[in-house]
């Protein structure tokens, strides 16, 4: 595959339809400017500040936007809350409506049809096959993006990580845990 990207963008570059430094720079910015770290710093804020927390569910979009991370397909959030009683899951049944400024590229499988219609009709299986297993009596709610509206699942903060920082608490926070496949790690 990386041997037919560097085709592909060989033959573009010398038809002069791209340039090489512009792909450069759009490259670094999905690899160190967006992405599921961005995503992790909210979750971690959250975790730690209640007011923020408050916010964020009110107002997903201007709280995400008070720690810069805007832009594109991110323009319109909405934060939802994993609890004891529930577990939330997003999917994109239409196409693959993502959060791109706070969660990144999305993974190929987001966008499989399977994920998609599976997400709906099995989301319990689905999760399963992520390797996480929820009790039996846990609800797990689904939440379908949509070119208007996506979603930031905030997981539950692990047991024991009281007393740590922000940046530790993102270093605990996963882009899967973030969609719903995933939990956040435990303390180390």
């Amino acid at each position: 595959m990386a041997a037919r990207v560097r085709a592909l963008e060989t033959i573009l570059t010398k038809k002069g339809l791209i340039d090489p430094a512009a792909i450069d720079v759009i490259v670094d910015t999905y690899e160190t400017k967006v992405g599921p770290r961005n995503g992790a710093a909210v979750v971690a804020k959250a975790w730690s500040d209640r007011d923020y927390a408050d916010w964020l569910k009110r107002d997903a979009t201007a709280a995400i936007a008070s720690l810069g991370f805007t832009g594109r397909q991110g323009e319109h959030m909405q934060a939802v809350f994993n609890t004891d009683d529930t577990h939330n899951l997003v999917v994109c049944t239409l196409c693959s409506c993502y959060p791109w400024s706070v969660l990144g590229l999305p993974p190929v499988w987001y966008k499989a049809p399977p994920y998609r219609s599976r997400a709906v009709i099995d989301p319990r299986g689905v999760i399963e096959e992520f390797g996480v297993t929820l009790p039996a009596d846990k609800k797990i709610r689904v939440w379908d993006s949509t070119a208007e509206l996506r979603y930031l699942v905030v997981p539950q903060r692990p047991e024991g990580t009281d007393g740590l920082s922000e940046a530790q608490l993102a270093d605990l926070v996963t882009r899967d845990s973030m969609i719903g496949t995933g939990l956040a790690k435990g303390a180390a």
